[in-house]
């Protein structure tokens, strides 16, 4: 998890994935010894010399001005999430980050009376990690019940991986888990020395295949809208819309919302869904 290994590793993967017609450079034919585009022409592409780029991408500590990272987030084509990435792989780390990253990170009492409030629809508060730090019945039901699971199973990434149910529960896991695995990298540009995040993706690296291959993909996304499609066991198959709503209290919390369009198969799907909490309520 080393920021300057992490940077190098992020750099030559996507150089990689940017042909010479992209580039805007001259492709003259032929076989190329290596995918993408070759140093020297980023180099050339962000006005910085050849020398330069190479030590930066070997993982070598320079103090990279915003300027010249600019001019090389233009030269590999990034898109927000990934320049905003970028800069966060290529900034000093901060003195006490890795005390900081095993802190507990508490939900505000009013932040959990917003999810009792929102009953009839699936919420959760997401940390750090993904890992799961409050969830309303709704989303337990939808999900999985991450309040039975001991604290360090509270993570929506090893739900994802290594609860066998996820991958019937999801229509399309494999998409939902790429974004997934693709948000857990962005979160470990932002907190690269964090040792419960390392944890976590040694685990999940070892334990599946799918996971290991997508990590080093090296792919970096934000989830904050979209639709996930679901088969569930008492609901059936539901498309649900998700917002995700950054705090402004806390930047490392969210707060992710799921709700179906009116008058659709999948509000009458989530209507049956919160049918079965509340019998659940009536009977405990």
């Amino acid at each position: 998890m080393d920021r300057n290994t992490a940077l190098g590793e992020f750099l030559r993967s996507r150089r990689a994935r940017i042909t010479p017609r992209q580039a805007g450079l001259p492709d003259h034919g032929g076989a190329r010894r290596v995918p993408g585009l070759r140093r020297e022409e980023i180099a050339h592409l962000a006005g910085v010399s050849v020398d330069y780029y190479v030590r930066l991408e070997r993982g070598r500590r320079l103090n990279v001005s915003e300027t010249v990272l600019d001019a090389i987030s233009r030269a590999l084509r990034l898109d927000p999430v990934e320049r905003t990435h970028l800069f966060e792989l290529a900034r000093p780390t901060a003195a006490g980050s890795r005390r900081a990253a095993t802190r507990p990170q508490p939900v505000r009492p009013g932040l959990r009376d917003l999810l009792r409030i929102l009953e009839h629809t699936p919420a959760l508060v997401l940390g750090r990690r993904l890992d799961v730090l409050a969830a309303n019945p709704m989303a337990r039901a939808l999900l999985t019940d991450f309040d039975a699971l001991p604290y360090r199973e509270r993570n929506l990434v090893r739900f994802m991986f290594r609860d066998e149910n996820a991958r019937s529960l999801y229509a399309h896991w494999d998409l939902h888990a790429r974004d997934i695995v693709a948000s857990l990298r962005r979160d470990a540009g932002r907190h690269p020395n964090d040792p419960l995040l390392a944890e976590l993706v040694g685990e999940l690296s070892l334990a599946d295949e799918d996971f290991r291959r997508w990590w080093a993909d090296q792919d970096v996304h934000r989830h904050t809208h979209g639709s996930k499609h679901f088969q569930h066991p008492v609901a059936g198959p539901l498309t649900l819309n998700y917002e995700s709503l950054t705090l402004p209290a806390d930047p490392d919390q969210r707060l992710s919302v799921y709700t179906a369009e009116e008058g659709s198969t999948s509000e009458e799907a989530l209507r049956l869904l919160d049918a079965s909490v509340a019998s659940v309520r009536v009977r405990v």
